[in-house]
């Protein structure tokens, strides 16, 4: 795969991440409302503020963010499956996303190092720290 390949399965993957964990943050109910409605506001805004900064470097590299919603969908590695459950059901929902969508952040790093694009390397390894933050958070509140 190239980095522009990889580079596009990464924008799938944060769409449907971003989707889902914008879903759990306005279904969610139950006794932590409050927390659990915060921290997943604080994932969704981030993974929705990602859209057009990775849809500019597929630019930067003479390619275009995807237009054909169903062609996202499609390719995305991330669950294209409804959003629903029990707090603790979509708090591990959300969490496995991230988990996937780190994965697929890993894979950029290692196509841009062998392809000579730095810059995105670096973008992609700051994403996986961002997004093991998140992860991290999810676990703690999951307990």
């Amino acid at each position: 795969m190239t980095t522009t390949e990889q580079l596009t399965q990464v924008f799938a993957d944060n769409f449907m991440a971003y989707y889902r964990s914008h879903v759990a943050h306005a279904n969610i109910m139950g006794r932590n409302f409050y927390s659990d409605h915060k921290l997943l506001r604080k994932i969704y805004e981030e993974l929705q503020g990602e859209i057009d900064i990775i849809a500019e470097l597929l630019r930067s590299m003479d390619s275009f963010m995807p237009s054909d919603l169903n062609d996202v969908l499609m390719d995305s590695s991330v669950s294209t499956m409804s959003m629903s459950g029990s707090a603790d059901d979509m708090l591990a929902e959300v969490q496995a996303d991230l988990e996937q969508l780190k994965g697929c952040y890993a894979e950029l790093i290692k196509v841009a190092d062998d392809e000579g694009y730095l810059e995105i390397s670096n973008y992609a390894q700051e994403r996986v720290l961002a997004l093991a933050k998140h992860i991290w958070m999810l676990t703690a509140t999951l307990g």
